[in-house]
């Protein structure tokens, strides 16, 4: 049976660089992956891109109102599909992310979902929490901290100054950059977590 996979991490864990390198090894063997992007992404516009310069054009761009199933039709039939990747999974629609489950389990095509595990403020993006939920496989995919521990907070910086409260989507290099934090250096940078 084909599973549903998400790989997660902090900003800056290679995410994106380990999608396109896994999917290029399916092409490498004559096999047909398809790479898939929320639409509310538009850092690389229809682009998957890493920040070590590897750059791939998506497959489907996925508007929040998509049905992933139908887009994946429309794309080819299923049946010709070897795997779909995800990436920038966590801003996948709840229902998006269940229908990835359905993609895996009734039409026995693995699904490879890379995104972050929590915004800048510390809560679940809907699209990570509903695949923490239900993936068959889940996989922490690890950056380091400035400090040199483990980072696993992602914190937004505005003006130069970080920042605890605002819209949870802000595109990174558009409306913010961030940075990845371990525990201690977040609380140092940010402030206590849950206080308003």
């Amino acid at each position: 049976m084909a599973k549903l996979y998400f790989r997660y991490g902090a900003m800056n864990s290679s995410k994106t660089a380990l999608l396109l390198t896994a999917a290029y090894n399916y092409e490498e063997r004559d096999q047909h992956p398809v790479i898939v992007k929320p639409g509310l992404d538009t850092k690389a516009g229809g682009s998957v891109s890493s920040r070590i310069g590897l750059e791939r054009p998506v497959d489907v761009l996925l508007a929040d109102d998509d049905s992933l199933l139908d887009r994946l039709r429309g794309h080819g039939p299923l049946d010709q599909i070897d795997a779909v990747f995800i990436d920038e999974a966590q801003f996948l629609t709840p229902s998006q992310v269940d229908q990835a489950f359905v993609v895996a389990v009734r039409h026995g095509i693995p699904v490879l979902c890379y995104g972050l595990r929590g915004d800048f403020m510390t809560r679940s993006f809907p699209g990570s929490l509903r695949l923490l939920e239900i993936a068959h496989a889940i996989e922490e995919l690890k950056t380091i901290c400035r400090c040199g521990s483990k980072a696993i907070f992602n914190a937004r910086i505005v003006g130069g100054v970080f920042v605890s409260h605002g819209d949870q989507v802000a595109i990174d290099g558009q409306q913010a950059e961030y940075e990845s934090l371990c525990g201690r250096c977040y609380l140092d940078e940010v402030g206590e977590i849950g206080v308003a």
